[in-house]
């Protein structure tokens, strides 16, 4: 007897943006295989016979690797179980969850995705900084700061992104920082304005602003970790009148 897969994703951090849908699915899973960045406060609403599988993954560190945790869905599911594979944010940016999907669907398992608030819309939001507005932004981006090391050729055009979008948004972008504001300020100036939204949504929020010029200039002094969202762009400066500060 087969069971059923589920690739569903957990929101950006704070565990009361976790969807309706997600949480029922939570609640009568037989399997939880989590990962690193999700709201931990959602296992509490787990079954207490639910088997729970820590696969969590930081830079240069992973509990598992990828082939493992897709072998590991499969085998529970063939089991006859409801096997959640819970992610943080949305499955589908940036998180594996369409291979993960695609090899349970390979293999005879039924699937299902059920998408999350994405980090850096979450990022976006609890710091104030709208990504789009009808006088400042009309358009936004949204890239990775570190691409596959398997990919043969780099694929992010980060200068020319900076011509065609108003708001840049980078993930998993802290180790490749200054390379890519060096890009962005090579066509729009070292004058506009950046945000880093650290452990967004999380009581250990951690915001830092100013010009492309001031971070890159402060760069060792602030403290910088991941989880991180990058944003470029002029709606920042409207976190003043957005964001109350305590």
């Amino acid at each position: 007897m087969k069971g059923k897969a589920y690739i569903v994703g957990a929101g950006p951090g704070d565990p009361d943006l976790i969807t309706v849908k997600a949480l029922k699915i939570l609640k009568e899973a037989d399997v939880v295989i989590y990962d690193r960045l999700i709201p931990l406060k959602v296992l509490d609403y787990c079954k207490n016979d639910c088997e729970l599988i820590y696969a969590g993954k930081s830079p240069g560190k992973h509990e598992m690797e990828q082939e493992e945790i897709n072998e590991i869905i499969v085998k529970k599911t063939m089991e006859g179980k409801k096997v959640v594979r819970l992610k943080g944010g949305d499955p589908y940016i940036f998180g594996r969850g369409e291979e993960e999907c695609y090899y349970a669907i390979s293999h005879g398992i039924d699937c299902e995705v059920v998408p999350g608030i994405p980090s850096f819309i979450g990022a976006s939001v609890y710091s104030g900084i709208p990504l789009t507005n009808r006088k400042l932004s009309s358009s936004f981006s949204v890239i990775t700061g570190r691409e596959a090391e398997e990919k043969h050729s780099k694929t992010v055009k980060v200068e020319e992104i900076a011509k065609s979008s108003d708001t840049i948004v980078i993930m998993m972008g802290v180790s490749t920082l200054k390379e890519n504001l060096e890009k962005i300020a090579n066509v729009r100036g070292y004058d506009e304005s950046c945000a880093i939204v650290m452990n967004a949504t999380t009581e250990m929020q951690k915001v830092v602003t100013g010009s492309i010029k001031e971070v890159l200039d402060n760069y060792d002094k602030l403290s910088l970790e991941n989880p991180a969202i990058i944003i470029v762009g002029k709606t920042i400066k409207m976190r003043d009148n957005l964001w109350k500060k305590s």
